[in-house]
């Protein structure tokens, strides 16, 4: 089933598409340029209510939570919150846990994440993933599921405060705690779409296929990216030629050639370019 609703998670305890990628169109164009340049001057002429732990990093590092398009109708802090987790230190101290205290913290951090929920639903997103943040900074990181959901429900946050880059990241780090997180996956699908990142959005899709089949807005998009990405890419291979045109021309200038001297032409059987050189008759 396809999902649709941007609620953070309730209160429980519990690829390859075939499409050549910008790096490979370039070295197709241009693998042969090379060669064809020496041979010839040698002859003189990319809230299920879950939460992900990510970070927006400012210039110094510091992890702060800053917002790059946000609403300016919305309350923000007057400082950027801070929601870096630090996961070694939580490695050190879950070494001193009884399984009590494991037991108390997952609930605690549950208790957290309802708060979350609940700050979440009135609209108050910006203390919605503060409330997150503390519950990813106690909850034991034997609970991988459970510290799923709370980044995935502080990427819901995030992406109602235009957060995005680092709803993507929650986003990731939700997913890597749990392979299965459909929810986690859907997300960060729509906002690798929604911030051109083509290719990542369908291979998102494609995971969520393969977790349900029947998933409707996978379906769909697995039918309309792949064109969605050719004609972008075709329009960064003209662009690409014509930057190349202009660098050439003043590469070859010196040598009384310009890049009309070269012949661009493509195998129609293989999709490949090949660069050959013609000298101008007079």
């Amino acid at each position: 089933m396809a999902e649709k609703s941007e609620v953070p998670e309730e209160c429980n305890i519990s690829s390859s598409n075939g499409i050549p990628s910008n790096e490979e169109v370039i070295e197709d164009l241009t693998k042969d340029l090379k060669n064809v340049l020496l041979k010839e001057t040698e002859g003189g002429s990319g809230i299920e209510t879950v939460c992900d732990d990510s970070a927006n990093k400012s210039s110094d590092n510091t992890g702060d939570f800053i917002p790059q398009d946000f609403d300016k109708d919305e309350k923000v802090p007057a400082k950027p919150e801070d929601d870096f987790i630090d996961e070694e230190a939580l490695k050190d101290a879950e070494l001193t846990y009884t399984e009590d205290d494991r037991k108390r913290l997952r609930t605690e951090a549950e208790d957290l994440k309802c708060i979350g929920n609940d700050l979440f639903k009135a609209g108050k997103y910006v203390e919605s993933a503060q409330k997150y943040t503390e519950a990813l900074r106690i909850c034991p990181l034997a609970f991988d599921k459970d510290r799923a959901i709370l980044y995935s429900n502080r990427a819901a946050a995030k992406v109602k405060l235009n957060f995005k880059t680092e709803a993507i990241e929650d986003c990731t780090k939700a997913v890597t705690l749990d392979s299965t997180y459909l929810k986690a996956f859907y997300r960060r699908a729509q906002l690798y779409e929604e911030t051109d990142k083509l290719d990542e959005a369908l291979a998102d899709y494609q995971t969520i296929l393969q977790l349900d089949p029947l998933h409707r807005e996978a379906l769909y998009a697995t039918k309309r990216l792949p064109d969605m990405i050719q004609e972008r890419n075709e329009k960064l291979k003209a662009d690409m030629l014509a930057k190349l045109k202009d660098l050439g021309n003043m590469i070859l200038r010196p040598f009384n050639l310009s890049t009309d001297n070269f012949q661009v032409t493509q195998d129609p059987s293989t999709g490949g370019y090949s660069v050959s050189f013609q000298q101008n008759r007079r």
